[in-house]
């Protein structure tokens, strides 16, 4: 068992070293797998761009060759107009990026709420990441019914009062509307203590998303780092996603180096799709 962890470990570092240089070099980086399909959609999450601007975020999204997009208020705001709306999707439509859901969105109250689903409305999404309090789950729920729009709640790690973990978001939500599910965030429910490859088989009925991000260590103090240099059993991940027939994104969600993020996450990718290529 021990040989054949080393020789996957040695093929996912050489996949990883290939693809991130392809990405940054700006090749395609689907020659790297067989059939040239990504086996689970990566994509990347809009907080990862947040020192950015709309139009710089979207040349580094060509440059990674990422073309799905959670789009997060920093470049499309809340309160925009359907022009505006309009005309940000026009460009990231442009640079073959696909807006598929909004978020996070924060909502704590019901104006906020209301908010929230007329913005992701307007961009035409199906799916909102949000996190609602737990005196507004009723009206949450209201909402969802109302558009036919999904709610996914995204857990924060130990910090969060309201949803450290994904059971944290499932218990609260596994008798609600089926429209009302998870986006979880691996690098904080490690650091909540949650074994991230045993949560998505058990969660798998309300799994709509995912953050993907590595941590230094399983623990509180634990910090963003490139995927593959932390504690995140990645091949485990994808053999659950693949188990359960996951077909949602799976979106980076890049913490380290925000100013200058780049090359931190063409390794990130190159290490996930290294990881899936290596469990397909």
């Amino acid at each position: 068992m021990s040989v054949f962890r080393n020789l996957l470990q040695r093929s996912v570092a050489v996949m990883t070293a290939l693809l991130a240089t392809a990405l940054i070099s700006g090749a395609t980086p689907r020659a790297f797998l067989a059939d040239g399909k990504d086996p689970l959609p990566v994509g990347v999450a809009g907080f990862t761009f947040a020192k950015f601007d709309l139009d710089k975020s979207i040349a580094m999204m060509k440059r990674l060759g990422v073309h799905y997009l959670s789009v997060k208020e920093i470049h499309l705001p809340l309160n925009s107009s359907q022009e505006t709306i309009d005309a940000t999707l026009a460009k990231y439509k442009a640079a073959d990026i696909q807006v598929y859901t909004v978020g996070v969105i924060y909502m704590r109250t019901k104006e906020a709420v209301d908010q929230a689903f007329a913005y992701a409305k307007k961009c035409g999404v199906p799916m909102i990441v949000g996190v609602p309090s737990y005196d507004l789950l009723d009206y949450a729920e209201q909402k969802v019914k109302e558009y036919d729009i999904k709610l996914a709640i995204h857990n924060h790690g130990p910090e969060d009062a309201l949803y450290p973990g994904p059971k944290d978001v499932y218990d609260r939500i596994k008798q609600r509307d089926p429209r009302m599910g998870l986006c979880i965030d691996i690098g904080h429910a490690v650091r909540a203590g949650t074994a991230v490859d045993k949560a998505v088989k058990e969660y798998k009925d309300r799994l709509f998303d995912l953050h993907i991000k590595d941590v230094s260590i399983a623990a509180k103090e634990g910090k963003a780092i490139e995927i593959g240099r932390g504690v995140i059993d990645f091949p485990a991940l994808v053999k659950s996603l693949n188990k359960i027939g996951y077909k949602g994104v799976c979106s980076i969600e890049f913490e380290k180096d925000m100013t200058d993020p780049l090359a931190g996450i063409a390794e990130s990718i190159g290490y996930f799709k290294g990881v899936m290529a290596a469990e397909k």
